[in-house]
């Protein structure tokens, strides 16, 4: 998901957020892993009713490592990028954590790459390469070159 959030009056800094794609609030992750774990239990307590004494216990473990997987799954989608856009330079800072770097927005060059299946879009400046947007699906990433490539030129145009 791309979110553009363009240059205020007196502000001339574009920002942008990139976010992954995300269905599944807080609430509605707990009430999945609720519904998952009733159903295993329901089944081991059926198996245990016809004699297999380790079922519950199995479903204990199950339950338990679905619940961590669930939630490191759904923790990944936390994360995001901001990319922010000036008069003389571009930043992009990974969210959540302390990523940030800088390229000056005259010289930054976008690119799109093909290989392992799908497209990397790509800032480079000064034999640096950045690849931004790793959780977004193709098309996005096609589309947020487009923004860039468009938002850097009206940039770097000669003001009259």
């Amino acid at each position: 998901m791309i979110v553009l959030r363009p240059a205020a009056a007196g502000l001339p800094c574009v920002t942008m957020w990139l976010k992954p794609n995300r269905t599944l609030s807080r609430r509605g992750l707990r009430r999945l892993i609720m519904v998952l774990v009733a159903l295993a239990l329901i089944t081991a307590g059926l198996g245990a009713w016809q004699g297999n004494v380790f079922a519950p216990l199995f479903a204990l473990v199950e339950s338990a490592a679905m619940t961590i997987a669930l939630s490191v799954a759904w923790r990944a989608g936390d994360r995001s990028e901001r990319i922010t856009l000036d008069g003389s330079s571009l930043e992009v800072r990974a969210l959540p954590g302390r990523r940030c770097t800088r390229f000056q927005s005259y010289w930054v060059r976008v690119k799109l790459e093909s290989g392992g299946g799908h497209d990397r879009l790509l800032l480079s400046s000064h034999g640096r390469k950045l690849e931004i947007g790793a959780f977004l699906a193709d098309q996005e990433r096609v589309e947020l070159s487009k923004k860039l490539m468009v938002l850097l030129a009206d940039l770097n145009q000669p003001r009259k």
